[in-house]
C-alpha cells in the first residue's frame, strides 16, 4: 500500500482513465453516473486505495461511496487525501457509510473536509425489533440529520433485511419512514435486501415518493440470500429504473458482497449489464 507521503506526492499528477462515464452515452445508453459502494472492494481498498480507485475509473465509475473500515472512514486516508485522490482521477466522493457511535462527530468533520454530499448511517444504534425502539432510533436520526444539515451535508440511513420485521402487524422500516423528518433524513434503499425480505421496492416508491434519493443497486439470489452479479438474481433492474422518478433517485451505487470470481470480474460483468438498461 502506498505511504501517505507517497500518495500526497503522486495524487496531483495521475491521469484520468481513458474509458470514462461518457462511454455509456457514446454507446447510446441512457444510464448515467453509475457509482459504487467501495465495500465491494474493501480488501483491495485497504491494500492499495489509489490503485483500486484507478481500476474503478477505467471501468467508467465516477461516483463513489466509502464505508468505514478498520483503517478509518477512507481506508487509511484522511478526508483531505480522499478528496485529492478523487479529484486527481475525475471522481466524486458522493457519500460515505458510518455509524452513530463515539466517532460520529469525527465522521461529520471528515465528511465536511472531503466535501461529501451524503453521510449515511449503515447500522442501527440498537437492534431491538420493536416499534418503540424504532421510534427512538428515528428521533436519533432526526438529531443526526440536523447536525449534518448545519454542516451542509445530507444525512440518511441504509437498510438491510431485518428492518422489515413486524411488530403487531407494523413493519419496522415503515416506522423509520413515518417518524423521520424528510427534510433531515433521507433513505438509501438497498434494493437487494428489500427483495430478499419479500418486499417490493416499487411499493415503497409509491407509498413514500421522493424519500429514496440513493440506491444500493444489488441483485440477490433469493434462495441463498446472497448478492450476485446483475441479471442472475431476483431484482428486476430495468423495472427499478422505470420507476426511479417515484423514488426520487439522484444517485445509485453498485454493491456486491459475494463473488463467483474476483470483485473486479463481477464489476466488469455488472457494468456490461447496465449498458442494456434504459434510464
Amino acid at each position: 500500500m502506498q505511504t501517505r507521503r507517497k500518495f500526497l506526492q503522486t495524487s496531483g499528477i495521475l491521469a484520468v482513465g481513458s474509458f470514462t462515464l461518457s462511454s455509456f452515452e457514446i454507446m447510446g445508453k441512457k444510464i448515467k453516473n453509475p457509482g459504487i459502494q467501495l465495500y465491494t472492494f474493501q480488501k483491495e481498498m485497504l491494500a492499495d486505495a489509489m490503485g483500486t480507485l484507478e481500476k474503478l475509473t477505467s471501468l467508467g465509475i465516477k461516483q463513489i461511496e466509502s464505508a468505514v473500515s478498520d483503517k478509518g472512514f477512507y481506508y487509511g486516508l484522511t478526508g483531505k487525501e480522499m478528496k485529492q485522490a478523487c479529484n486527481s482521477l475525475g471522481m466524486q466522493l458522493r457519500s460515505g457509510h458510518v455509524r452513530l457511535d463515539d466517532k460520529w462527530n469525527e465522521a461529520i468533520n471528515e465528511a465536511a473536509i472531503a466535501e461529501q454530499e451524503y453521510l449515511i448511517c449503515a447500522s442501527l444504534p440498537t437492534r431491538e425489533p420493536t416499534v418503540e425502539n424504532y421510534k427512538n432510533i428515528a428521533a436519533a436520526f432526526n438529531k443526526a440529520g440536523r447536525q449534518c444539515k448545519d454542516r451542509g451535508i445530507k444525512f440518511g440511513y441504509h437498510n438491510h433485511n431485518f428492518e422489515f420485521k413486524q411488530e403487531n402487524g407494523k413493519v419496522l422500516y415503515d416506522v423509520l419512514l413515518e417518524e423521520t423528518d424528510p427534510s433531515l433524513v433521507c433513505l438509501e434503499l438497498d434494493l437487494g435486501w428489500v427483495i430478499a425480505s419479500g418486499k417490493d421496492p416499487i411499493d415503497y416508491f409509491f407509498r413514500y415518493p421522493g424519500r429514496f434519493p440513493l440506491w444500493h443497486l444489488k441483485d440477490m439470489d433469493i434462495t441463498k440470500q446472497i448478492s450476485t452479479e446483475f441479471g442472475k438474481g431476483g431484482l428486476d433492474i430495468q423495472k427499478m429504473f422505470d420507476h426511479s422518478k417515484q423514488s426520487g433517485l439522484t444517485n445509485f451505487f453498485i454493491e456486491q458482497e459475494d463473488f463467483t470470481g474476483t470483485p473486479l470480474e463481477s464489476m466488469q460483468e455488472n457494468m456490461a449489464y447496465l449498458k442494456k438498461i434504459k434510464g
